[in-house]
């Protein structure tokens, strides 16, 4: 699944390559998924897309915002798969879940391994939408200070929050998942299940610098390297405490990582250094 350092490429690349682009025509997916979620039915989304011209692609967490205009906003949320730009002359997928073409014969298509959001608001609309409405600030907005961060930690404590959960629970904080709650647990040297309530505030500010190290990090090496980005190349950033991580050293005492399931995923660790 996408977090928001690869949503952020994506939105950055689509910005370089489609934008400034009008439309040829567009269809959804020709390979039906119950996690796929539109709001258009085929025949509305095909009449509504053609004409429009590509605007400048935005981010909220790990929402990707892609205006249509005039008039429309094509909303792409909680996504994992691939999101692919195709020049002119390009082989397409054979299975997609969404597909536009541009009046240069360039396309994008998208398709996805799990879940996620692909729908066409009227602009203006995409705000009253579940999950959008509402939203905190992420990492990289200026809102998320560490003032307001540690108000955060305040609130996940009265609710008896892990640190996981402050990191990957309703979101608290838009735009990390599991994935990358990994390694800033490990920069900040907390164990997954570290009540938040108990938190001193110097591991407080050690955990918020984790979180933006890290996600600016992440989004400087085009994302994860088990993610690819609109041009199908994976990401330069290697997690260390991934999938891979459950047996090995610790880089940082030796000591032997762990693996739990813990709220609803793997947690990697190492009980030496993460406290």
């Amino acid at each position: 699944m996408f977090d928001l350092p690869e949503v952020v490429n994506l939105a950055a690349q689509l910005n370089r390559t489609v934008f400034g682009k009008r439309v040829r025509h567009g269809f959804l997916g020709n390979k039906p998924h119950k996690f796929v979620w539109y709001n258009r039915t085929h025949e509305e989304f095909a009449r509504l897309i053609v004409a429009k011209t590509v605007g400048e692609a935005y981010t909220r967490g790990k929402w990707l915002f892609i205006p249509a205009d005039p008039g429309y906003v094509l909303v792409f949320g909680e996504f994992g798969g691939r999101l692919l730009y195709h020049p002119a002359g390009s082989k397409l997928p054979a299975e997609y879940h969404l597909w536009i073409t541009f009046v240069d014969d360039s396309s994008i298509t998208a398709t996805t391994q799990m879940w996620g959001a692909m729908e066409l608001f009227e602009k203006g609309k995409e705000l009253e939408r579940k999950y959008i409405k509402d939203m905190r600030p992420s990492p990289t907005d200026p809102a998320f200070s560490f003032k307001y961060f540690s108000a955060l930690v305040d609130s996940a404590a009265d609710e008896e929050r892990s640190v996981k959960g402050l990191l990957t629970q309703n979101q608290l904080i838009p735009g990390l998942g599991n994935a990358i709650a990994q390694d800033i647990m490990f920069y900040a040297r907390l164990h997954p299940k570290h009540p938040a309530g108990d938190l001193s505030e110097r591991q407080r500010r050690d955990l918020y610098d984790a979180i933006r190290a890290t996600v600016d990090e992440v989004t400087a090496k085009g994302g994860r390297s088990d993610e690819h980005d609109l041009f199908d190349q994976p990401g330069g950033y290697v997690r260390i405490m991934d999938t891979k991580a459950a047996g090995r050293a610790c880089p940082e005492c030796g000591r032997t990582i762990e693996k739990i399931q813990y709220l609803g995923g793997a947690c990697y660790f190492c009980a030496a250094c993460q406290v």
